[in-house]
C-alpha cells in the first residue's frame, strides 16, 4: 500500500514537492488556505500563480477543508513561508494528528520570536494541547539547493533532510529519493534551517550587485565573505561549522546567488537598479523569504555579538534608505584584516 502524505500551502515548493512524490507512487493531498486558489488549481489542474506549465495529475487531491486535509496522512510537509507558518498551523492545529511527523521545507526566520520554521510549528502545536507529551512529534526539514522550476523539470539536484530524529530523516531520504533527487541526511537540524534562512539575505545582496552590473569578481567575492558571516552566526548559536560548507550551506547560497528566478536575488537586482522595496515586492508572485529574514538575521547577530557586515548593509538597504552604491563603498572601505572563514 503506497504512502499518504499532506502537503500544507500551495505555492511553488509544495506543488513541486507534490510531482515529486506522486511520481513515486505516493498518495498526495495538497491543502491551501484560500479555498479561491484551491478552486482554481482543482479547475486547472495547474498552479498558474506560482509555478505555470505543471499539469497536477489527478491522483494528487486538492483540498482547502481543514480536517478532511489530515485523513490516513503517515506525514505531512509544511511548505508554508515562514512569516506565515504561525498563522497556518495555529488554524490547522486542532486537525493534526498527533504523533505524525511534520517535514518543513520553509527557509526563514519568524520575527517576532526568531524562531525556525520547525520550532515555529513545535511552539503553536504544544500552546494547543494540556499534554505536552502529546504535542511532541517528529520534525525534520528538507533544504538544500532547489529551484522550484528545475525540480518541476526533473533536472538533478541534492538536498539534506535535517532531523534530530535520524531515523526520521531516514524515512524522508527513503521517501523523496528518485534517480534525479539524491537526498541526503543530517544530523544539526539548528545548522540546515539557519543556512537556509541566512543565504536568502547574501542573496539579496548577490542581486544588488547584478542590478548595479558590479561584476562576477565582485559577486564571488561577495558570496566567500556571506559564506564567513553566516557560518560565525551558526557557530555562535550552536551549529555544527561543516554544515555550512556542506549542500545546504555553500551549496544553497551558490545557487541562490546565481540563479536568474531566484525571488531573492531578484528582488535584490531590482534594488540594486533603483527601484523601490515596496515597488518590487509588490510586482513579485510569491513571498521574498530574504526581506523579513534579514530583519531577524540582524537581531539574532547583536544577541550573539557576531560581525555580520554584509547582513548590516542589506539590512540598511532594504530598512534605512541606504544607497546600495553607498553599501558597497561602506563595504570596500572597512579597515583592512586578515581573512577570517567563520
Amino acid at each position: 500500500m503506497s504512502q499518504k502524505i499532506t502537503i500544507i500551502g500551495d505555492g511553488s515548493m509544495a506543488t513541486v514537492c507534490a510531482l515529486l512524490l506522486e511520481s513515486r507512487g505516493t498518495q498526495v493531498t495538497i491543502w491551501g488556505a484560500s479555498h479561491e486558489h484551491v478552486a482554481e488549481l482543482i479547475q486547472t489542474r495547474e498552479n498558474r500563480r506560482y509555478l505555470p506549465g505543471y499539469r497536477f495529475p489527478e491522483s494528487i487531491r486538492l483540498t482547502a477543508d481543514d480536517r478532511s486535509a489530515f485523513e490516513g496522512a503517515q506525514m505531512i510537509v509544511s511548505a508554508v513561508p515562514t512569516q506565515y507558518i504561525r498563522r497556518v498551523w495555529d488554524r490547522l492545529a486542532t486537525a493534526t494528528p498527533s504523533s505524525v511527523p511534520i517535514v518543513s521545507v520553509a527557509k526563514g526566520i519568524e520575527n517576532e520570536t526568531h524562531l525556525r520554521p520547525t520550532q515555529v510549528i513545535a511552539d503553536v502545536l504544544s500552546r494547543h494541547t494540556d499534554n505536552p507529551d502529546r504535542a511532541a512529534r517528529p520534525l525534520a526539514a528538507i533544504s538544500g539547493p532547489s529551484v522550484a522550476d528545475e525540480l518541476a523539470r526533473c533536472l538533478p539536484a541534492t538536498v539534506c533532510a535535517a532531523s534530530d530524529d535520524d531515523k526520521l530523516a531516514r524515512t524522508i531520504q527513503e521517501t523523496f529519493t528518485t534517480r534525479w533527487f539524491r537526498v541526503y541526511t543530517n544530523s544539526d537540524l539548528l545548522g540546515v534551517e539557519l543556512a537556509g534562512a541566512t543565504k536568502n539575505v547574501i542573496a539579496l545582496a548577490a542581486g544588488i550587485l547584478d542590478g548595479l552590473q558590479a561584476g562576477i569578481n565582485a559577486k564571488s567575492a561577495l558570496l566567500s565573505r556571506g559564506l564567513a558571516e553566516i557560518t560565525r552566526l551558526g557557530v555562535a548559536m550552536g551549529a555544527q561549522e561543516k554544515t555550512f560548507f556542506g549542500i545546504a550551506g555553500v551549496g544553497d547560497l551558490a545557487t541562490t546567488c546565481f540563479s536568474p528566478t531566484g525571488r531573492n536575488r531578484t528582488c535584490g537586482e531590482f534594488l540594486g537598479k533603483g527601484r523601490k522595496l515596496d515597488d518590487v515586492l509588490k510586482s513579485m508572485s510569491g513571498v521574498v523569504e530574504g526581506v523579513p529574514t534579514t530583519r531577524s538575521v540582524v537581531t539574532l547577530a547583536q544577541k550573539y555579538r557576531v560581525e555580520m557586515p554584509i547582513t548590516q548593509a542589506v539590512y540598511e538597504v532594504l530598512f534605512e534608505g541606504l544607497d546600495p552604491i553607498e553599501g558597497i563603498s561602506k563595504l570596500m572601505s572597512r579597515q583592512p584584516k586578515p581573512e577570517r572563514v567563520c
